[in-house]
């Protein structure tokens, strides 16, 4: 499984992934985003699906942006540019994908700014090559493993959050996802977008450079739990 999380607000853009993949009993460590730049031409990619796909589509799409980049002027443009690639792989491989009892399965989000964006923008795909665009109302898309980080994105997030906000409720929602789910894990590729920079900055997390903060949250959840008044309870659970 995977954790890729997108977010968009005010000021900017957040991209996280984990890089555990998980076959059977093996592990291994893979990059699940990757960052496009050409001139005034920002953005990054990230995917959830069969690898195999994952690079054939990736391939494709970056040999086009290298040729062409100049033609996209608008982030709807490379997107669709993308989702035309997902449709090629699928002409090619699905079939015996599915002949082989595989699912072609590939999900994705892309976030950034080109040239003739009033302003940066965030996007998710679906493995038949058509997308919707993130927007304020619910500032975010996580692919792969999504159930156990969206409550505090639900909860805490909005457009108005500060960049530096959005990525620490990101880091949180993949530290719940990590401890909750034995298929995602460290080291997490980061990627970072302050708005009409059209330069993506990257970085990546091991655990122990974020140990201390996983453990200070878990320890200021329960302390927030135990703050919550029983008065409520008394009906049903009487106190000892």
């Amino acid at each position: 499984m995977t954790y890729c999380l997108g977010i968009k607000v005010r000021s900017g853009l957040v991209a996280i992934a984990d890089t555990r993949i998980t076959s059977g009993t093996e592990t291994t460590m893979a990059k699940k985003i990757s960052v496009h730049e050409g001139g005034r031409n920002s953005l990054f990619l990230m995917t959830s699906g069969l690898r195999s796909i994952r690079d054939k589509a990736v391939t494709y799409f970056e040999e086009l942006f290298e040729e062409e980049s100049f033609k996209y002027t608008k982030m709807y443009q490379a997107v669709n540019v993308f989702g035309e690639q997902l449709r090629r792989v699928a002409l090619e491989d699905k079939r015996y994908l599915a002949e082989s009892g595989l699912v072609f399965n590939l999900y994705a989000i892309v976030g950034g700014q080109l040239e003739n964006d009033k302003e940066h923008k965030l996007y998710m795909l679906y493995p038949e090559g058509n997308w919707i665009e993130i927007g304020q109302g619910s500032p975010f898309a996580i692919i792969g493993n999504s159930g156990y980080g969206k409550p505090i994105l639900n909860r805490a997030l909005t457009y108005e959050s500060s960049l530096r906000f959005a990525f620490k409720t990101g880091f949180l929602s993949f530290d719940s996802t990590r401890v909750s789910a034995n298929d995602v894990g460290y080291p997490i590729d980061i990627a970072m977008y302050q708005r009409d920079s059209f330069t993506m900055q990257q970085y990546r997390l091991q655990e122990e450079d974020t140990a201390q903060i996983g453990q200070m949250w878990a320890s200021k959840l329960k302390n927030s739990i135990d703050e919550i008044p029983e008065s409520w309870m008394d009906a049903f659970l009487p106190s000892k």
